[in-house]
């Protein structure tokens, strides 16, 4: 009897844990990186008054033979060393999810993250 108790506890548990994974993944939100203007210089700005959740997805639309986009950690960003990056993408249109807490972004090219091509996202 204990057994079998302890089997049905075991499968409610894991239908909980499904059901909420599952209700994340739904509720997440895509935002496009600049809005209109994609991911360009001066988008530092673009993230402001705007609310962002862990597994929200950002887009990155951009002329992958001038820009990339590179996600760093908070040395990288402060200093724009792309040394500090953690993962790159470079097609043009590249969907990052994000994850809880502060999310860097820069581009990597040369210059192109101290002319304003970065901008840091706090996920709740």
């Amino acid at each position: 009897m204990a057994q079998e108790r302890d089997g049905a506890m075991f499968a409610l548990v894991l239908i909980f844990c499904v059901l909420v994974l599952h209700s994340e993944m739904v509720h997440a939100d895509t935002h496009i990186v600049g809005d209109g203007g994609g991911w360009s210089f001066n988008v530092g700005i673009w993230p402001k008054g705007k609310s962002f959740k862990a597994g929200d997805i950002l887009v990155f639309k951009y002329n992958p033979f001038a820009h990339d986009v590179l996600v760093v950690n908070e040395a990288g960003y402060n200093t724009c060393d792309p040394f500090f990056g953690e993962r790159l993408f470079f097609s043009g249109n590249d969907q990052i999810q994000l994850a809880r807490g502060m999310n860097y972004f820069i581009c990597g090219f040369p210059g192109h993250c101290l002319r304003g091509m970065k901008f840091a996202i706090n996920a709740a």
